[in-house]
């Protein structure tokens, strides 16, 4: 049997024993704690012009709505002829996307780890290299309204 002071003791220690796992576990959470502190921006695209010249004029009126996508073009593959109703951001991932103008026949290359404007209205398309083309793209768009249009007799983009 154990007496009244053994019980005390025990409690004693249970309670000891608690209070410096609660103590441990706060100290631990307090080196987990990620410090407070600015990040390091890297700006990769500002731009008022898309890349074959033309001006962003204005954004498109009614309930804004951003789309990311990820989008990957098989080795040499020439995507159809579309256009973008809104200004949209591309990033390379990895390989190559060669840009083409159908108006106007300009091309501009953007390798992995670039950022271009895309054009909005102008019909163009985009060609992949010698290995698969990973892109990262960003449509400042609106609800309800596709992010890519294929121009007259073309195949969708995606």
């Amino acid at each position: 049997m154990i007496s009244k002071y053994h019980s005390i003791r025990i409690a004693t220690i249970v309670t000891g024993a608690s209070l410096t796992a609660m103590l441990a576990q706060t100290r631990l959470a307090q080196t987990r704690a990620s410090s407070v502190a600015s990040g390091h921006r890297e700006i990769l695209l500002q731009t008022t012009q898309s890349w074959n010249g033309q001006p962003y004029t204005h954004y498109p009126t009614g309930q804004p709505q951003l789309t990311t996508i990820k989008l990957t073009i098989a080795p040499h593959t020439v995507l159809p002829w579309h256009t973008h109703p809104f200004p949209n951001a591309v990033y390379v991932l990895s390989g190559t996307l060669t840009l083409h103008d159908k108006a106007s026949g300009k091309t501009q290359v953007v390798h992995q780890g670039q950022a271009v404007g895309e054009s909005v209205h102008d019909v163009h398309r985009g060609e992949s290299g010698d290995e698969p083309t990973v892109l990262l793209i960003t449509y400042a768009g609106t609800l309800g309204v596709p992010t890519s249009v294929p121009a007259a007799g073309e195949k969708a983009e995606y």
